[in-house]
């Protein structure tokens, strides 16, 4: 199966190595803005050629977009324009309502597929592509049913070559639990960093002080703003509802600590603990089950 990464970076490199490390694709073609990591990509062996958009496209079966998505609602229609009739082209993106909405009256709609791998870490970049990072994660594909069977077909193959548990969800509903979920939490990365640094004017005292808890908890932080900056934007609805919820909390919080409330204080922690009996669920899951696609409502 010939095909086209257009972004090789962290998740277009990693998508790269495991679809050949699987033996899906006969040839990996690659396109990215930044000439510096095209060549890098090369010269990793992420992929084979690399090369502008419309000679990448040329014969190729599968096309995977993995850019920013203020730059993948621009490029997606252009990409549908280009490609042959029995060409199909998935996305990565991290928002689904504005890309299906950009295509939503494209003739060749149904030869895309909308679809969010969720996988990811602070590093960019091709040489921060490795093997595995998709592994046992979830992969959410948006509006199922406006993409055509080959499609699916051919999105699936990369999907299980990538290791990946696939469901199926409605864009906005997409929308709404990633804000909470994922968008949230970097948001709080990066301004919890932000107010660190504007209060913690030495430097020296961050180094020393901040213990393996404050490293944790702002990794996101290190995450690229040229990638997640659009993100919040075509989220913006959302992140927004999340951020006053969440600002809410933080209140409360505030307000118990003002009144030296040490019983709320501790009953909001002791609430809070309950996300650690889920997520070890998952990482539990994730390493013992050997990953299945399934489909929900």
């Amino acid at each position: 199966m010939r095909t086209t990464i257009i972004g090789l970076g962290l998740i277009g490199g990693s998508i790269a190595i495991d679809l050949r490390k699987a033996g899906v694709a006969s040839m990996l073609c690659g396109v990215d803005a930044n000439q510096a990591n095209a060549n890098e990509a090369l010269r990793l062996n992420l992929v084979d050629r690399i090369g502008h958009l419309e000679g990448m496209l040329v014969d190729t079966d599968v096309v995977i977009l993995a850019i920013p998505v203020n730059v993948l609602t621009r490029l997606l229609p252009r990409v549908l324009d280009l490609i042959s009739d029995k060409t199909i082209v998935i996305d990565a993106g991290s928002t689904k309502g504005s890309i299906c909405k950009a295509v939503q009256s494209h003739s060749r709609r149904n030869q895309f597929v909308a679809a969010h791998p969720i996988a990811g870490t602070e590093n960019s970049g091709p040489s921060a592509a490795f093997s595995g990072l998709f592994e046992g994660k979830t992969n959410i594909i948006c509006e199922g049913n406006k993409s055509s069977e080959q499609a699916m077909n051919k999105a699936m193959q990369v999907f299980d070559a990538l290791g990946m548990n696939t469901i199926f969800m409605e864009a906005d509903e997409h929308d709404k639990h990633v804000a909470y979920v994922s968008h949230l939490s970097h948001v709080s990365a990066f301004l919890l960093g932000h107010t660190v640094l504007d209060i913690e004017k030495d430097e020296k005292n961050i180094a020393m002080l901040a213990g393996s808890g404050f490293a944790s908890t702002v990794r996101l932080a290190k995450s690229s703003p040229d990638m997640w900056a659009p993100i919040f934007e075509q989220n913006m609805e959302y992140l927004s509802q999340a951020l006053q919820e969440y600002i809410i909390h933080l209140q409360r919080f505030q307000y118990h600590l003002l009144k030296r409330d040490s019983v709320q204080l501790h009953k909001t922690m002791t609430e809070a603990n309950n996300i650690r009996r889920i997520l070890e669920g998952i990482e539990t899951k994730s390493t013992t089950v050997k990953p299945k696609n399934t489909i929900t409502a």
